[in-house]
């Protein structure tokens, strides 16, 4: 790659600190011992203002990395008495908590070289947010920052604000932390136009990404630098993950995951939770979804309340949770009490993922698989929070499937094996938003503007057919207005010129930019009734379709329909129920970590049919996942009870399971693609069998596979001649057009289109309101225009960025050409790998204990089933 080179050895240490001023030499000598890989490798590349994509592990030093050179360019200047009034640097992050880090890790450098030299520097450093204050902004307006630290939301306003825009003419350098979290969303897609913008007004602009652990590299860099004339700017790549060790284990609370009761199995997780928390000084442990957050913390302290429910007045307990739904006070104190080191340990769910400081950590414990190894690596990174200390992590399972899964995303971490990230090609919404902030920063030639869109990465691609629709739109073309939808611009098709529209163009696009869609709780009310049974979280309505069933409050309902933020339901009593209830908050595997689950599910497939013996076949699993003897014998009996029971299926064998029960036909397949994945076969499949049965059929989603349900049974082989590859998105666009997942994306695609405002003349619109209109929206558009940009963009959403259709249309062509076989089979029980998906349905309507007992019972007639085919020296 011409546009890409890698930088292989690091610059001596003499040659960066020829580099710096004498002043800046000094005060990072007498602060650090030498000079980390990163800045040896990096200082010299972003002083010579060349575009540069930082990886390395979290703590090593990228954040200084970066700003070494733009402080010692800054402070020469300052010396020579030539700072001028404007913006040299930006730097960017997906946190505003962490803009506020940055703040003060540089104000301090700053303020050690004062006193160092005897004088006041006279560089400034400024935050800009929503929650800068209105003075604040006018004092930066009168004398701008230097380094100005702010977040993709607060540029696109300065982008488009005449007298700061003045400032940000001549931005010699940009710089994108955690990077990585931002180009998997649409804020990445913002942000990367944001940059082409910026770019063009400052064309000297050098732009440097800080990344933690992220794979592909080349497209992270793509992402970062953009292009210019049709070709990939220049960008050089750092990549430092080899500095990094790491000491990882995987734990198991129990030896026995089906005959160990439930309050023993939970006594002995927080035995062991609390063994680990009291062999270290400080411990943060990450759960998956908030509730269990909560729900750890509160049993620590009821369990062992003289070691972490003490209290005074001014720390409070020796625990603390973190997570998105407490106040930013709540999260800033534990942050603060971290730093302080007065905390014992720390439970979180994502929010402590990034790189907010946090202080000293010697332990990071993962409860239950994190599903990536790349976000395995970023929590288990926070703990020895420099380059050269080890990071320590503890991944605890937490039933036979997380096993499996944590064993080989540990082996997969250890030899560096990174999953692949998403990121979203040409969103439509993002793009008629921007497109009307740049015609309120001047008058466009329609061909102009659509060349500066494809300079960005996430809009290269982009046809012109789809750019001009979006153009349409926002000039009103499409006839919305008797629905509240007017014109935003003026189009002139003769002369191909753009202009705003309307006075208020500005204050329109202020109040109601940002791509992060309000969310709220949906209201579960009895259709008919009215009687109001409780909440549910939006995101668990998108996955709902007419028919499912889920519980609440300890009670089964259909889902009927939506209206804005309120579900009607009726009460349903034999119907097992289809979603659990914590699907919404789950994290997907990703799918190129359930890849890596099914190529060591057919190497252990492979053994046992060959007659490999059980020392022979343990040595194997050993080597291959470097597990202990625990560990090997927990896996070891799970795979071999599959063998026996009738075959491991794998990523190269999909089988599908007939089991009846109560009068209802399940299909269990096994299907180990990820829930992104398996989203789209499970609809795909329950669309096409509900038109062979003529009657609906629910359908439920794991990680490992899938099921679909009915009344009759749903015959396999008869489905799979009508699943075309090259077929897959039409019959996923029929299959989603009337689900509450395309409708609650209407809406966010709306919103972040303008084509619904939040704000309007000081008045704003809620979450449920919000939804209300692009209701009505959404049926205008599906009747009269199919085409329209913004239900196009809702449809894109829902399946490549919320499902993974992508990867959906490879295993169906590994289908359809024989690379993946399909084997259906009528057995009788589920397998051992299958109870897993028949438990997932029964999660929320039974009591943990019974659950239980259903899996000791089911495991003794898999048993039987198996010593039987034993007998008949035969399997299944």
């Amino acid at each position: 790659m011409a546009w890409l080179t890698r930088k292989e050895q690091p610059d001596s240490e003499e040659a960066v600190y020829q580099l710096l001023h004498p002043l800046v030499k000094e005060w990072f000598t007498r602060t650090f011992p030498s000079l980390s890989l990163p800045q040896r490798y990096a200082v010299r590349e972003i002083h010579e203002r060349r575009n540069v994509l930082i990886t390395a592990p979290t703590g090593s030093t990228k954040t200084l990395t970066a700003f070494l050179s733009i402080l010692n360019h800054l402070i020469i200047l300052d010396e020579q008495n030539l700072l001028e009034d404007r913006v040299y640097a930006i730097y960017i992050s997906p946190l505003k908590a962490l803009n506020y880090d940055i703040a003060v890790n540089l104000l301090k450098p700053f303020q050690e070289m004062e006193a160092i030299a005897g004088r006041k520097l006279g560089v400034r450093i400024g935050v800009r947010t929503g929650d800068t204050s209105q003075a604040e902004r006018q004092r930066m307006l009168r004398k701008p920052p230097h380094i100005l630290i702010t977040t993709p939301e607060s540029l696109a306003i300065l982008l488009t604000s005449p007298k700061f825009r003045n400032h940000l003419h001549q931005v010699e350098w940009l710089v994108v932390d955690e990077i990585h979290a931002l180009a998997e969303n649409k804020r990445g897609s913002y942000l990367s136009l944001l940059m082409e913008e910026l770019q063009r007004i400052s064309p000297q602009l050098a732009r440097v990404g800080l990344s933690a652990t992220i794979s592909p590299l080349e497209e992270v860099a793509l992402f970062l630098a953009g292009f210019t004339k049709g070709q990939p700017r220049k960008t050089l790549l750092i990549d430092v993950q080899y500095a990094k060790s790491y000491d990882l284990k995987v734990l198991s609370p129990v030896d026995d995951y089906i005959h160990t009761p439930p309050s023993i199995a939970q006594d002995r997780l927080y035995t062991l939770l609390d063994q680990l928390i009291q062999q270290h000084r400080t411990t943060l442990i990450f759960t998956n979804t908030r509730s269990a957050t909560e729900r750890v913390v509160n049993h620590l302290k009821e369990r062992f309340p003289k070691k972490y429910a003490a209290f005074d007045d001014e720390q409070g307990s020796l625990i603390g949770a973190h997570h998105s739904s407490l106040s930013r006070d709540v999260r800033f104190r534990t942050e603060q009490l971290l730093r302080e080191g007065k905390l014992k340990a720390v439970v979180s769910s994502t929010s402590l993922e990034l790189g907010i400081d946090i202080g000293y950590v010697d332990l990071v414990v993962l409860l239950g698989s994190p599903k990536s190894v790349a976000r395995a690596l970023q929590r288990i990174g926070r703990a020895g929070h420099r380059l050269h200390e080890t990071s320590k992590g503890r991944i605890i399972v937490l039933d036979r499937d997380d096993l499996v899964e944590c064993s080989v995303l540990v082996k997969e971490a250890v030899e560096r094996h990174i999953d692949r990230i998403h990121i979203p090609q040409n969103p439509l919404d993002v793009l008629s938003q921007l497109v009307y902030a740049f015609t309120i920063i001047q008058e466009w030639n329609v061909q102009e503007l659509y060349d500066l869109v494809r300079r960005s990465y996430s809009f290269h691609t982009l046809s012109w057919d789809d750019y001009l629709s979006v153009i349409h739109y926002l000039a009103g073309a499409y006839g919305l207005e008797e629905k509240n939808v007017y014109a935003k611009i003026t189009y002139d098709e003769a002369t191909g010129m753009i202009r705003r529209r309307g006075r208020l163009a500005r204050m329109l696009f202020m109040t109601n930019t940002g791509t992060i869609p309000d969310e709220s709780y949906i209201t579960v009310k009895i259709h008919g009734s009215g009687q109001v049974v409780g909440k549910l979280d939006e995101f668990f309505l998108e996955r709902l379709r007419k028919g499912d069933v889920f519980v609440l409050g300890g009670e089964k309902y259909v889902f009927l329909h939506a209206r804005g933020m309120t579900a009607f339901v009726k009460p349903a009593v034999d119907v097992p129920p289809t979603i659990p209830h914590w699907v919404s908050e789950m994290l997907p595997l990703s799918y190129d970590l359930a890849l890596a689950i099914g190529r060591f599910r057919k190497n252990v497939q492979s053994y046992l049919e060959a007659g490999a013996d059980e020392q022979t076949v343990k040595a194997f699993i050993a080597e291959s996942l470097l597990a202990d003897e625990h560990a090997v014998n927990a896996l070891y009996t799970y795979l071999k009870e599959q063998y026996d029971f009738y075959a491991i299926p794998h990523h190269e064998h999909i089988i599908a399971e007939h089991y009846e029960e109560d009068g209802y036909q399940y299909l269990l397949v096994n299907s180990i693609y990820g829930r992104r994945v398996n989203d789209v076969l499970s609809r795909a499949f329950a669309l096409l069998a509900g038109k062979l049965l003529k009657r609906d059929v629910r359908v439920g989603v794991t990680d490992h596979g899938f099921y679909l349900l009915s009344h009759e049974r749903i015959q396999l082989e008869r489905i799979i001649p009508y699943l075309r590859a090259d077929k897959l998105r039409v019959l996923m666009r029929e299959a989603i057009m009337e689900s509450e997942a395309l409708a609650r994306r209407f809406r966010h695609a709306a919103t972040r289109g303008l084509m619904i405002l939040r704000q309007y003349k000081g008045r704003e619109k809620s979450a449920g309101r919000q939804q209300l209109s692009s209701m009505r929206l959404l049926r205008t558009v599906r009747e009269h225009a199919p085409d329209f940009p913004l239900l196009r963009e809702a449809v894109r959403e829902v399946l490549e960025d919320m499902m993974d259709i992508t990867n959906a249309t490879e295993v169906v062509r590994g289908i359809e050409n024989g690379r993946i076989r399909v084997e259906e089979v009528s057995i009788g029980l589920p397998s051992p790998f299958a109870l897993g998906l028949l438990t997932s349905s029964k999660s929320d309507l039974i009591r943990m204990e019974d659950r239980i007992a259903f899996l000791q019972r089911m495991h003794q007639l898999i048993q039987a089933k198996i010593q039987l085919n034993k007998q008949r020296g035969r399997k299944t």
